[in-house]
């Protein structure tokens, strides 16, 4: 009951609820923009960490903005170029999957590096955040056309300009030296053609290598290929796009030069009767190696420490037929085919996922014994996390893809091979 006189009473009491909500409303608005102004810089300041990580940083980490730009080309390189069309047409289309992801990434950059600092400067000013952008976006562009004079916004713009600068130097640093790395790898990848045939053929080297010189010619080969696949797997993973650079011609690519010499060296050890090459050997190590360190940056699933008695994607009658092509032309074999088959299963096992699956992901040509192996189809997700544990005193991948989990039995989820030739995908 209010009674006469109490007029004032209730208007103070309005007046201090009525306050109490507009203070309410400010705290909440204020908090709202500190909020906004320091996600947008904490997305600034990773995309920014992200292409120093992948220009200047030595060392391949796999970054979820890089990811994201592959995979989205990916799938718009799915469509067009579709299974089905000739292989000459297909290969032609996916050569420009690299390129045009390598143009979009700087752009994605320059973009998310806009979106940041404009939160920061609406968190300033928030007058409009269009006026935000345009400010961000003249400031990361260094076009001045919107500038804001006051102290803070000014530090902001002035380092956002230095940021945009920073950008493109690395752009500049990062596309000559990815050209420089694949033409460096295409020179023996070319080389092979006149030693092992199109498509590249562990037989056809041998063969040919018998009948131009002898087989001790193998030697200085397998030396050179040994600092190929050092190379090789130094520059594809500091340098990830360079694995879906596809060779001037529609009928080579790097990875089925890869397993023709690895298939060339385990043959060399286990069929060939002669005495036992220790540059056969460490090539072929230094190639297993090379694969597997590709295989981990895209998280390809692989074993690390293999057995000699695990299946491997080539068939007995597969293997028999070669042996018979070999001796039909005139190369010293082993008498003990069994024994040639073990130790041949027992190299091979080594290399043989880590070059099926890479021969997937980067839609190599048909080639023997390595592409043209029926597997099914991976495709690293974007934003799989990995972790390494020790099972058995073995050093082996687990996966998480929301939760952990282990690989079964101490080892990593196997893809199903098949042993039979499949056709050109």
């Amino acid at each position: 009951m209010i009674l006469p006189g109490d007029d004032n009473v209730v208007a103070r009491r309005w007046r201090h609820d009525n306050n109490q909500v507009v203070d309410s409303s400010s705290s909440l608005a204020i908090v709202g923009r500190i909020a906004i102004g320091a996600g947008g810089l904490m997305l600034a300041a990773s995309t920014f960490l992200s292409a120093i990580k992948l220009v200047v940083v030595p060392r391949g980490t796999s970054q979820r903005i890089t990811r994201l730009v592959f995979t989205l080309v990916r799938g718009v390189m799915r469509v067009y170029a579709r299974e089905g069309l000739p292989w000459s047409k297909r290969d032609q289309r996916l050569a420009f999957y690299a390129p045009v992801a390598l143009v979009l990434l700087p752009m994605m950059w320059v973009t998310l590096i806009i979106i940041g600092f404009a939160g920061v400067h609406w968190a300033l000013d928030p007058s409009s955040w269009p006026d935000a952008l345009y400010v961000s976006g003249s400031s990361m562009l260094t076009l001045g056309v919107m500038f804001r004079r006051n102290g803070p916004a000014a530090i902001f713009s002035f380092t956002q300009a230095a940021v945009g600068l920073i950008v493109v130097a690395l752009l500049i640093s990062y596309l000559p030296a990815i050209y420089a790395a694949f033409s460096k790898r295409e020179v023996l990848v070319g080389l092979l053609e006149s030693r092992a045939g199109t498509p590249p053929s562990p037989v056809t080297m041998l063969v040919r290598f018998n009948m131009v010189g002898g087989i001790d010619e193998l030697e200085p080969f397998f030396s050179r290929w040994e600092d190929w696949f050092v190379e090789v797997e130094e520059s594809h993973t500091n340098f990830a796009a360079l694995n879906f650079f596809r060779s001037p011609r529609p009928d080579r690519s790097w990875i089925t030069a890869a397993g023709c010499v690895l298939d060339t060296a385990a043959l060399s050890l286990s069929v060939l009767d002669r005495k036992r090459s220790a540059e056969a050997a460490l090539c072929l190590r230094a190639g297993f190696l090379s694969l597997r360190r590709i295989a981990d940056y895209f998280m390809i699933p692989h074993n690390d420490d293999p057995k000699p008695t695990d299946p491997i994607s080539i068939a007995r009658r597969e293997f028999d037929l070669m042996y018979f092509e070999l001796e039909a032309a005139g190369l010293p074999l082993k008498p003990d085919h069994d024994k040639a088959w073990a130790d041949f299963c027992g190299w091979r096992v080594n290399y043989d996922t880590t070059l099926v699956r890479l021969a997937t992901v980067v839609v190599a040509p048909p080639a023997h014994w390595s592409s043209d192996r029926q597997v099914e189809k991976f495709t690293p997700k974007l934003l799989r996390t990995r972790r390494r544990v020790r099972v058995h005193g073995e050093r082996q991948l687990a996966f998480r893809s929301g939760t952990a989990e282990l690989a079964a039995a101490g080892r990593p989820p196997e893809i199903p091979l098949d042993s039979t030739v499949n056709s050109v995908r």
